[in-house]
């Protein structure tokens, strides 16, 4: 009644029978049910999918152009790195990983951050708040399956991921979506310690619906220092570690 449709078509529209569904009876749906910005933009993308046939999105980025490595390796003091919807890490600066050092230990390229959170132990050790994460990580490739429903990759994704962690399993089968812009994220790094991160994640409009995630430290803080020191590590360690190759950080492979 709120929404101004029939008890008949809102059972239909619950179903998942959202074709045909006008913008004008989403706007009212979101209003009644109080959806939250990645809520209400879940519902446009599912009816955008259960519509009549369209132009296939364009495939997520498997790789960034050589100018977005240029900006990420200009920004010396502060870890970054880019990534899909699929959360592959395509490119990252050198304290970047550093940084991520026991998610770059995975062989297979490009290393994907979700795969690490659940199906790596040590994911339970770098991560001090691992259940927020492993909330936030499958709300977020929930909200990607509603935006690229067809993406053979993320469908080979959260197979792999549902068939080898019950905890995601159970995670996907809640359905909630999130976006993830900006907060705090608190590490236990095996180099350094613990870290309190600040991140801002902040989408690249021209290329394939990228993200560049970006990590700073409160000045003069424990985890500015932390970082220093990390970005020393980092330097030393690359040299005798060529980009790319598995990273020893914490003895792990």
């Amino acid at each position: 009644m709120l929404a101004g449709m029939s008890v008949d078509y809102y059972v239909r529209l619950e179903r998942g029978n959202l074709a045909g569904a006008s913008e004008s009876v989403l706007d009212a749906l979101a209003r009644t049910l109080q959806l939250d910005e990645a809520e209400r933009q879940h519902l446009f993308d599912l009816a955008k999918a259960a519509g009549p046939a369209r132009k296939s999105r364009a495939k997520p980025s498997v790789s960034v152009r050589p100018e977005i490595q240029q900006v990420l390796d200009a920004m010396t003091d502060a870890p970054a790195w880019v990534r899909n919807g699929r959360h592959d890490v395509l490119a990252a600066n050198r304290l970047g990983r550093a940084l991520y050092a026991p998610v770059f230990e995975d062989p297979r390229r490009p290393v994907n951050t979700t795969r690490f959170i659940y199906l790596n132990p040590a994911a339970h050790e770098f991560w001090r708040d691992f259940d927020q994460v492993a909330n936030d990580a499958a709300a977020m490739l929930r909200l990607e399956a509603g935006r690229n429903p067809h993406d053979p990759e993320l469908i080979k994704l959260v197979g792999e991921l549902c068939t080898q962690s019950e905890l995601f399993s159970a995670r996907w089968a809640s359905r909630d979506v999130m976006f993830h812009r900006s907060g705090v994220k608190r590490l236990h790094h095996p180099v350094v310690g613990d870290l309190d991160l600040n991140y801002q994640s902040m989408e690249l409009p021209g290329d394939g619906g990228l993200v560049m995630n970006v990590y700073t430290a409160s000045a003069d803080s424990p985890t500015a220092d932390a970082l220093r020191l990390l970005a020393s590590w980092a330097a030393s360690h690359e040299e005798a570690v060529p980009e790319g190759a598995p990273s020893d950080a914490g003895g792990r492979s």
